[in-house]
């Protein structure tokens, strides 16, 4: 398979920012539980500086990795991002040992901070992609999202998404501000979003599944992922995210790692087409 993840396509985040649709996710790039430094951080600096070698130019990172350590990391390997644009996200919050759930600060001043904090660590004046990591049923959703719009009215960000929404709320985020992405929990095995995913495919939203890959749940041997992965010569997940790309014009999928020939595998995942028998079958169940 051809290690390039051009052949994804393209997609246009808020009509005007051009991606590559496979994308990477960078979570994945520190210390277990999403807690601290990598274990091998020069595996890491190659996995970022490989990204746009292989045609991945859209990173989705957070403040909450690390916590702050996944922004210094993209930074360090990449900026001044020639070739890659840097989603990020901000309004959770980490203590050590404390895998789950993630406590959420929707307080304005709270955000502005995190995007002021993201502009540093990043090295930028302007954040492409700057998404709402929660919303906090703490805070009137009006003055979360009214203050996104100030971001945006102030040049702190281009565009502005949200993470883990219902339609309801995307809806009530449109009157204040375009949402230009919305990342939900989506995968093969896990479509418990799929009314949103829609409402994004219809409104031309950018959607950016997370958890992507289905670890441990793409089924047996005798299931249809493996089937047609054994088929093809490609692996479980491979398949999973060609299927992923297929599934909707605006899914942005974006497959993590530490590790540079498992980043290379996912990618590999763009050149895989799937026919409308094998699409189906897959959509059926795994």
């Amino acid at each position: 398979m051809t290690v390039d993840a051009t052949s994804s396509g393209q997609f246009a985040i808020g009509g005007d920012l051009t991606v590559t649709r496979l994308g990477f996710g960078a979570m994945r790039i520190v210390g277990a539980g999403v807690w601290g430094p990598p274990d091998d951080r020069d595996e890491v600096l190659r996995v970022l500086r490989r990204l746009p070698e292989i045609g991945i130019d859209l990173v989705d990172t957070a403040d909450a990795y690390g916590p702050f350590v996944s922004e210094d990391l993209i930074a360090e390997a990449l900026a001044p991002y020639d070739r890659v644009t840097v989603a990020t996200k901000g309004g959770l919050v980490r203590y050590p040992n404390n895998p789950s759930p993630w406590p959420q600060i929707g307080d304005p001043h709270y955000l502005r901070q995190c995007v002021h904090m993201s502009l540093r660590r990043l090295r930028v004046e302007r954040l492409d992609l700057w998404q709402l990591h929660r919303v906090d049923p703490k805070v009137p959703q009006k003055e979360q999202f009214d203050v996104i719009r100030s971001f945006l009215d102030e040049g702190l960000i281009r565009h502005a998404g949200l993470s883990q929404v219902t339609v309801a709320q995307i809806e009530e985020a449109r009157t204040f501000f375009p949402v230009a992405t919305v990342q939900n929990r989506y995968n093969i095995a896990d479509r418990s979003s799929e009314d949103v995913l829609d409402y994004c495919t219809a409104h031309g939203i950018g959607f950016i599944p997370w958890r992507p890959l289905a670890p441990g749940d793409l089924g047996t041997p005798n299931g249809a992922v493996s089937r047609i992965a054994a088929a093809k010569g490609a692996t479980a997940g491979q398949i999973a995210l060609a299927w992923l790309l297929r599934r909707s014009p605006v899914m942005l999928p974006i497959p993590g790692t530490s590790s540079v020939s498992h980043l290379e595998e996912n990618a590999a995942a763009a050149s895989i087409e799937l026919n409308d028998a094998e699409f189906g079958e897959l959509t059926a169940g795994i």
